[in-house]
């Protein structure tokens, strides 16, 4: 079984003086979040939530109006977030280039922060129960305040069947956005897992720019996902942003973050509705297979400088984090493989020639065998033999370099 997990966001609709509650709980959660954190900071990054505990409980009680539950709350909440840098620093090792000209990489931890990490916007973590409870048949919510508990109104509008089926309601998170309240509900559910040896088929994804993404599967057929759209679309956020750059005023920089804001938004919902596509056209029980490209730095000499910036800021991340978790619930699975070499080897021959792709014409063309193709289609060609590598048990499957058929 695999625990999946997901957010539902639930609108509320507090009157004024709850709004005012709310506000006043938020800053006081945050105020204490930047506390632990400068605790942690300058006691060499313990995250053991008992010795935390152990230190601040009794002083936050003494001096704070939030309840036992939110102190605790506090601490978890900070625990977690520097656990997630954490996790981000290791995947980001340090580079640089040595004496001889070469690149050394050194892996980082906590330690490399100059600074205590900082909560800037008011928030609250309620746990279910002790902190939020739904009452009234579902039909009102009951919240935690720094006084008493208070209940309102809330609309799901969306999310009304993980209230319906074996979802399990988690932390929550107060948020106040733009004059609005919501509450962003974790919920997890228990699924069945990817079952390798259920003879799953095998999908080699490619992901790139003039082609989001191009899909290989093992029985030969391939799926192009179109990006010149995406592309003309980033160029006009491109223009707009570094017209209002030019201005440099306050409020071309206000404008500036509403437009980060927007096409932030956009790249998501792009996204998720590719990973969505992928999931629904190949189905369960099935073996996605994209490259790992952490650490990966892209070579951009070869591309049109309209696209150099495109290929730097796009997220790829994010596209596998959403496949992850759809595939997941479908019984399927993202593995994820080497990427050296997978847009030069020959997948008829072997032959692996950096020469043989020509990125003028988008065509790969063996000098050895002649075989030709999509160069997109040929690097999905290749990450979906990498697939069945690691189907067959190869824990690291790579690609060897050849200079001569073999």
């Amino acid at each position: 079984m695999v625990k999946l997990g997901r957010t539902i966001k639930l609108r509320l609709y507090p009157d004024t003086n709850q709004a005012n509650q709310f506000l006043a709980m938020n800053h006081e959660y945050q105020r204490l979040a930047n506390l632990v954190s400068q605790w942690i900071f300058d006691h060499e990054f313990q995250l053991s939530w008992l010795k935390i505990n152990h230190h601040l409980y009794k002083i936050f009680r003494q001096e704070s109006v939030l309840n036992s539950q939110m102190v605790q709350s506090v601490f978890r909440t900070v625990v977690a977030r520097y656990k997630t840098v954490q996790k981000q620093m290791k995947q980001h090792p340090y580079r640089y280039k040595n004496e001889e000209n070469k690149w050394v990489q050194v892996s980082k931890d906590l330690t490399w922060l100059v600074k205590p990490i900082q909560f800037h916007r008011p928030q609250a973590d309620l746990v279910r129960q002790s902190n939020y409870s739904f009452v009234d048949k579902m039909r009102q919510i009951s919240i935690t305040t720094l006084g008493k508990r208070t209940k309102l109104g809330f609309t799901d509008k969306g999310f009304e069947k993980y209230f319906t089926e074996d979802w399990k309601l988690g932390t929550a998170k107060l948020v106040h956005n733009r004059g609005k309240w919501f509450l962003h509900i974790g919920i997890t559910k228990e699924v069945s897992d990817f079952n390798s040896k259920d003879n799953p088929q095998i999908v080699g994804i490619d992901r790139g720019l003039r082609f989001l993404a191009t899909a290989f599967d093992s029985e030969g057929k391939t799926l192009f996902f179109d990006g010149q759209k995406v592309l003309r679309k980033r160029k006009k956020f491109l223009k707009v942003r570094r017209q209002l750059q030019s201005k440099n005023t306050t409020s071309a920089k206000r404008k500036l973050k509403q437009l980060a804001q927007r096409e932030n938004r956009w790249m998501t919902d792009v996204n998720h509705r590719l990973a969505k596509t992928l999931v629904t056209a190949y189905g369960s029980h099935t073996l996605f297979v994209l490259e790992d490209l952490t650490n990966v730095t892209f070579n951009i000499d070869d591309l049109p400088k309209a696209l150099r910036n495109n290929h730097r800021s796009w997220s790829f991340f994010q596209l596998e984090s959403f496949l992850t978790y759809k595939a997941q619930a479908i019984q399927s699975a993202v593995v994820k493989v080497n990427p050296a070499f997978t847009s030069q080897r020959c997948p008829k021959c072997g032959l692996v020639e950096k020469a043989n792709r020509h990125h003028d014409t988008h065509e790969y063309w063996c000098s050895q065998c002649q075989y030709r193709c999509n160069d997109d289609r040929l690097g999905a060609m290749n990450i979906e033999m990498l697939g069945q590598d690691w189907l067959n048990g190869v824990k690291h499957p790579k690609i060897k370099k050849l200079t001569t058929a073999g």
